[in-house]
């Protein structure tokens, strides 16, 4: 019987580099001997400066970071985090990280150091907000639906009512005034009403070739002659290379001219908002029946005064909004229009003002794929 192959240590050292979490050993005296490349994206953090300096000058403002490779020296214990930690890195970001410290120990030594094993949560935390507000999406549906009917029945036959009363009052009845406010007041409703039922409609989306750059330079070019007496500029960085996505040409294109019309509103005169496209590195969208496929980001950024925390909370809910004048259901439309396209809606506040608006759509949708393949049959 043969014996396993041992790894040899470049073996070793390749697998601890190909890692995503990030791993960072130190010796008993805390000074860094080994930091992956993981580690360097999360830190920000280069080899000049972390090899052979010390930990805790490098993590000087991360005390439990510090505590916890501390504790494990002097111990010699592993020991994880129970809370997440918020890392500040060199680029002023903060990410949200969970640490494990594990002692360093060989048969011929008592113990050499410890090693760190940080995973990044903070894509999974913001993920976890998107699929939540999407399944608060899927309740809400469900409710709209049966309230939109229940009101529109009533609703038509007060307009109705309305009407006839007008085509009984001579023209210059001063009633007349009152009637076509019903009337009015009647059509504004069911407007509100069509705009529920849009969120539970189970229409699929026409998905045809969509060039992203193209469609947000139509929508930018709309919303500039709207937005001309306040001066707010646009600040493109596109990325030419993206190729044309499966999409809905008209659902797409109202989810963008809303987002990009919030952003304007929510900018002063003089203003700057940023729109970006790239393919997401960070995570992929597994689909029924294909391979995980790359996501498309768009990023619409702002300059306003940000949202709150709680507010982020209730955004996509029915009928919430900070705006005078508005009935809350844009971003409840938009939600669902990201869903029905098997994406993702995130709003983030942004530390230094602003909000951050980030959609990201498959690159490769199951029914463009099945119909390529059954060509190649």
């Amino acid at each position: 019987m043969s014996h396993p192959r041992q790894l040899s240590h470049h073996e070793y050292a390749m697998i601890l580099e190909n890692i995503d979490d990030a791993v960072i050993a130190i010796d008993q005296q805390g000074l860094i001997i080994f930091f992956n490349p993981a580690a360097h994206h999360l830190t920000g953090l280069s080899d000049k400066q972390t090899l052979d300096k010390s930990f805790f000058d490098c993590f000087l403002q991360q005390k439990t970071l510090c505590s916890l490779a501390r504790t494990t020296l002097e111990k010699g214990r592993s020991i994880s985090s129970h809370e997440t930690i918020t890392l500040k890195t060199s680029t002023r970001k903060q990410r949200q990280v969970s640490v494990t410290v594990s002692p360093i120990f060989s048969t011929s030594y008592p113990q050499h150091g410890a090693v760190l094993v940080l995973h990044d949560l903070t894509r999974v935390h913001s993920l976890e907000g998107a699929v939540r507000h999407a399944d608060q999406l899927t309740m809400i549906k469900t409710m709209a639906a049966g309230l939109a009917h229940e009101i529109k029945n009533p609703l038509g036959g007060i307009k109705g009512s309305a009407q006839l009363l007008q085509m009984e009052l001579a023209t210059n009845n001063e009633l007349q005034e009152y009637t076509q406010l019903i009337v009015r007041e009647t059509e504004r409703i069911n407007r509100i009403i069509e705009e529920l039922l849009d969120l539970s409609r189970p229409r699929k989306a026409q998905l045809e070739p969509i060039n992203i750059g193209r469609m947000l330079n139509e929508i930018v070019t709309l919303q500039k002659t709207t937005a001309v007496d306040r001066d707010i500029h646009f600040k493109w960085q596109l990325d030419p290379s993206i190729p044309d996505i499966p999409g809905d040409h008209d659902l797409l294109t109202r989810l963008f001219l809303n987002l990009i019309k919030n952003a304007c509103e929510a900018t002063a005169p003089k203003g700057e908002i940023t729109i970006t496209s790239c393919i997401d590195s960070d995570y992929q969208r597994s689909l029924p029946g294909i391979r995980p496929t790359p996501m498309v980001q768009i990023t619409i950024s702002d300059q306003g005064s940000g949202i709150s925390s709680a507010e982020l909370e209730k955004i996509f809910t029915p009928f919430y909004t900070t705006k005078p004048g508005g009935n809350g259901l844009g971003l409840s439309i938009c939600q669902k229009i990201v869903t029905d396209h098997e994406g993702l809606l995130q709003f983030i506040d942004q530390p230094d003002g602003g909000t951050q608006v980030k959609v990201s759509l498959p690159l490769f949708h199951k029914r463009t794929t099945d119909k390529t393949d059954k060509g190649n049959e």
